[in-house]
């Protein structure tokens, strides 16, 4: 097999904490939701992602990028949780919090130490200029940015992990990629790439596992298991 070259990385879930992030601003002034109010806020939110990049993936809907996709959900939301009184102005900062999302602690140093032996890049479904601010505002050392907007695909469509290898110019089994979501990871060994599977335990908050929507278990047909980005750079030897 080729020479292991790049480290592709989803990024909602796995490198970023999207439930907690969400889960705050939904606290915060002017939306002002209790503690158990913001949380289902933010599995609400979540839970019109699919469906919406399912549009666009089916042709109902032109390409149309996260941000708005976001939106459009965000407003679908709004009435269950009598948040219709928010003006224009105070939805469109909201619906950029996911511009705001805050990394695992340990990404940003796992990423370091994974640079040391690999380029390291992201495959996310969240526009260029979002996964821009997620970089700055979590000091996440990116040798590359990519998005399904550079690709006009969203995961899992197979243009969007040989679009990886294609940009590097490698096959695409010198590409791995690092998730926390086992359905991405075996779309993307479909399409030949080599798979990480992070645990992320507290994904879906600190009741997920025993909800059944994470699932840590280990996966043969997943090449590499670990609890965190420092311990995938163990596995994969990156020396300190």
């Amino acid at each position: 097999m080729p020479e292991l070259k790049v480290l592709a990385f989803d990024v909602f879930g796995t490198v970023v904490d999207w439930y907690g992030s969400i889960a705050r601003e939904a606290m915060a002034a002017p939306v002002g939701l209790s503690a158990e109010a913001a949380q289902a806020f933010a599995l609400a939110w979540r839970e019109g992602y699919r469906p919406a990049m399912q549009r666009v993936r089916s042709g109902e809907l032109g390409w149309t990028r996260i941000d708005d996709l976001h939106r459009m959900i965000l407003d679908g939301i709004l009435p269950r949780f009598a948040l219709e009184h928010l003006t224009e102005a105070e939805r469109a900062a909201l619906n950029l919090a996911w511009h705001r999302l805050d990394p695992w602690p340990d990404a940003p140093a796992g990423l370091l130490a994974l640079r040391r032996r690999f380029q390291v890049c992201t495959l996310s479904n969240g526009n260029l200029s979002l996964l821009a601010d997620l970089a700055r505002n979590g000091d996440l050392r990116w040798d590359l940015i990519l998005s399904a907007e550079v690709f006009r695909h969203y995961k899992p469509d197979p243009q969007t992990y040989l679009g990886v290898a294609d940009v590097f110019g490698l096959e695409p089994s010198q590409v791995m990629l690092v998730a926390a979501h086992k359905d991405d990871l075996r779309a993307a060994a479909a399409c030949g790439l080599r798979t990480a599977y992070i645990e992320r335990p507290l994904e879906f908050g600190a009741d997920g596992v025993a909800r059944g929507v994470k699932d840590l278990s280990r996966s043969p047909d997943i090449d590499f298991h670990a609890t965190d980005f420092l311990d995938l750079a163990r596995q994969l030897e990156c020396s300190p």
